[in-house]
């Protein structure tokens, strides 16, 4: 994680506002914890965070109960964009499932905002086309995109989990899972598997007419993703 923040923060072609952090922020210990905030506290940028299927809900929110972090709800990002966090994680379990209260939280955020809306979670709530993969993905997509469909603000649907790259699209909403800072699992593997490929970021540019360019940055001595957002 320090290689690819180091590469990300040294490319001065392209500043960032703020860094999103789709959950297992650590993996198992919650000591990690400590680590984590004073690696990226430094940046001077706010973090936003879900959590994830290794994360200690409780102990993450504790940690992570300060500036420039935050767990869960939404920001405003310049004039345009709104971004939620959405916690997918269930305690003790890999895959994950979005409680009545976030799909209610969810529903709020969306019809209070004029903006357009960027959705992040950790879990993946469309197939990666591996068995063993969309066996620990959302339990409830469907409840979901019932929300969705019926906010057509709605422009970026972002998560983690997958230790992949994804980019699609559903009714008109991209759909972005994002490689991870540590190893990758072998797309398209029926079993679970390693991937040779390298720790990576995403960048993430939200523009003022509701579109998104963006692109995965391999590091390859080393994901997050650094989010910039039009005035």
């Amino acid at each position: 994680m320090q290689r690819v923040l180091a590469h990300a923060t040294a490319d001065r072609r392209h500043s960032f506002d703020a860094l999103l952090c789709t959950g297992d922020i650590v993996n198992d210990d919650p000591g990690g914890y400590t680590h984590f905030v004073r690696e990226l506290s430094t940046l001077g940028k706010p973090v936003y965070c879900v959590p994830g299927n290794h994360d200690d809900v409780q102990l993450m929110r504790r940690s992570l109960s300060t500036p420039p972090f935050q767990i869960g709800g939404y920001v405003d990002l310049g004039k345009y964009w709104r971004m939620v966090l959405v916690d997918s994680s269930i305690a003790a379990k890999a895959a994950g499932r979005i409680s009545r209260h976030e799909l209610l939280a969810l529903q709020a955020a969306l019809s209070a905002s004029d903006r357009y809306v960027m959705v992040c979670m950790h879990h993946h709530p469309v197939q990666m086309s591996s068995d063993w993969l969309d066996a620990v993905g959302i339990e409830n997509a469907d409840e979901l995109f019932r929300i969705l469909d019926h906010h057509s603000r709605v422009r970026l649907l972002s998560w983690g989990h997958v230790h992949q790259s994804f980019d699609g699209r559903r009714h008109g909403v991209r759909l972005l899972g994002t490689p991870s800072t540590c190893s990758q699992f072998l797309p398209l593997s029926s079993e679970f598997a390693i991937d040779a490929r390298p720790p990576a970021y995403r960048r993430l540019m939200l523009q003022a007419d509701g579109n998104v360019e963006t692109e995965v940055v391999w590091v390859e001595e080393a994901a997050a993703s650094l989010v910039s957002a039009s005035a």
